[in-house]
């Protein structure tokens, strides 16, 4: 089967379909570019509704997500999020693998199909040409044999006529003799152009156009198979994904598995406890007796100059915490309005949170101190007096934070020494700092008693600060090498020229014995014998996580 044999006469037939047929690929395309934007803009949704329900820093939902009911919620968000990173995959690689790949192929199609009907057109024009030729020396042909016929017969009119002169009959002779001559001549000339086009029109349908017409069937099936290897590929793309995907809803069938109703329950006692045992039973005062009526330590309610009142409905000022709710105050900065397990806990978490700033201070004091003996040994780099004031500031910050964390630990100890005995674990659980999640609790909503007496509503839940902790050196020690923390690349050449700098080349690789305390400096060693200071900007740092020294994000 041949389109240059089955379809010699259906030239511009096959210029419509193959036209069709581009046509039709691009449409496929544009389905393909279609289907990557609605899988954009599916991931892009997903993000922003697994962002919507993250929790808040520094918020009272941060705090709910200590239950495991809400963790479970949390890794669900988080697998939505890698969920949505998969549609993001899939429109990549549909855009690189199909679309991409589809116009560029048919910019190609557009331009073979142009230059194959163009030799087809040109054949065309020549066979066309040929057959007006033909046509010309056909009908010239004609002419002249019926100029012939007329002279011949006008000569034989005058030769009969016994009237006209010899002279007249003879010119009438040659003119026949003439005409006659052309006429063979438009004969031979017929005859040869005809042979000639007879020629031109068999290769024309046996050759030119059998070969125009088969380039363009191969194009076409070549357009066929492209476009079945685009839809396979389009399948692929989708498995692809499917494994991650799977291991996303895994990671919610997992995360649901680990949720703990016990847990949780023991977390509520946690947060709400207060540390008061349950009122005793309240004596019964007997007033048919002339006699002094005194109150029960473990009565709920206090009598004041001799008078006690039992309306709970009344103003009275005994221990009724339990049943009534009374003003509310300012929080003291004790923490003595919350009963004795909450108080703990809330000076607990004081106590860490001001062991977090005096770390974050001695950090900022460090590093500047360090930057100080960088320019003490460089003075082209800095004024060393512009630190002083800094240094001072900071060092005050120190004392200061240390003075107040003194006296939260002193009411924390006061506290724990008026709780009961705790178990171990339950002092781990609430005293222990986590390094990784660390919650403040959430206060009891109902109103407590404070230890003197008085009555307030919990105002506000303490807000918590996170704080990257960054190691610096305390000082320089020329005397034992510094064990590398890690290695890098130089990004650029360095000329270093100063004291204490080290040249390097450009893709040079080097061991790094310090990272950057913030002063835009890394200290890094070539071999065993030389080391110095290169600008962090010059080199690309790879650092061993489990060296000493090495920066812990968390």
């Amino acid at each position: 089967m041949s389109w240059g044999t089955e379809l010699w006469d259906q030239f511009d037939n096959l210029e419509k379909h193959t036209q069709w047929g581009i046509d039709i690929l691009e449409k496929y395309i544009k389905f393909v570019k279609e289907r990557t934007d609605i899988e954009l803009s599916y991931a892009k949704q997903l993000r922003n509704l697994s962002k919507k329900y993250q929790p808040k820093k520094n918020s009272k939902e941060e705090e709910e997500y200590k239950y495991t009911a809400c963790k479970a919620f949390l890794s669900t968000l988080n697998e939505m999020n890698d969920y949505a990173g998969q549609h993001e995959v899939i429109s990549e690689n549909m855009t690189s693998q199909i679309t991409v790949d589809l116009m560029r192929y048919v910019q190609e199609l557009k331009q073979e199909r142009k230059s194959n009907f163009h030799d087809g057109r040109k054949a065309q024009q020549h066979i066309e040409t040929c057959w007006k030729q033909l046509e010309s020396s056909k009908r010239r042909f004609e002419r002249d044999c019926k100029e012939a016929d007329r002279a011949q017969q006008y000569f034989e009119k005058m030769d009969a006529d016994i009237n006209v002169t010899k002279a007249d009959v003879e010119k009438a002779r040659q003119q026949a003799q003439l005409r006659h001559q052309m006429a063979e001549d438009s004969k031979a000339d017929y005859s040869s152009i005809l042979q000639r086009f007879n020629q031109e029109q068999w290769e024309y349908y046996h050759t030119h156009i059998p070969n125009i017409f088969q380039k363009i069937q191969e194009m076409e099936e070549r357009r066929i198979v492209r476009i079945g290897e685009s839809m396979k590929t389009y399948a692929e793309v989708d498995r692809q994904v499917i494994p991650i995907i799977g291991k996303c809803l895994d990671g919610i069938v997992k995360a649901a598995e680990s949720i703990d109703q016990k847990n949780d329950s023991q977390l509520v006692v946690e947060a709400y406890k207060s540390g008061f045992e349950p009122p005793g039973d309240i004596e019964f005062e007997d007033y048919t007796q002339p006699m002094k009526r005194t109150v029960s330590e473990n009565s709920l309610s206090s009598s004041k100059e001799g008078k006690s009142e039992l309306r709970f409905g009344g103003k009275s000022r005994g221990k009724l915490w339990p049943f009534i709710k009374k003003n509310k105050g300012a929080t003291p900065e004790d923490f003595s309005n919350l009963p004795p397990e909450q108080r703990r806990k809330k000076l607990q978490q004081k106590v860490d949170d001001l062991n977090k700033e005096i770390q974050k201070e001695t950090d900022q004091r460090d590093a500047i101190t360090k930057m100080k003996d960088v320019y003490l040994k460089n003075p082209q780099m800095g004024d060393p007096t512009s630190l002083d004031h800094k240094l001072a500031e900071v060092t005050q910050n120190i004392e200061r934070l240390r003075l107040e964390t003194q006296k939260f630990e002193a009411w924390l100890a006061e506290v724990e020494g008026r709780l009961p005995a705790r178990s171990e674990q339950a002092r781990r659980q609430s005293g222990m700092y986590d390094g990784q999640t660390h919650q403040t609790v959430t206060n009891c909503a109902q109103d407590r008693e404070s230890p003197d007496g008085s009555y307030t509503e919990e105002q506000s839940q303490e807000s918590e600060l996170k704080v990257l902790a960054t190691d610096f050196d305390d000082e320089f020690d020329d005397e034992e090498p510094l064990p590398a923390i890690g290695t890098c690349k130089a990004l650029y050449t360095f000329e270093g020229q100063n004291e204490g700098t080290i040249s390097v080349v450009e893709g040079e690789m080097l061991s790094v014995i310090e990272e950057d305390k913030g002063d835009g400096w890394t200290r890094i060693r070539r071999n065993e014998d030389e080391e110095g200071y290169v600008p962090t900007s010059y080199v690309e740092v790879y650092l061993d996580k489990n060296a000493k020294g090495a920066k812990t994000y968390i």
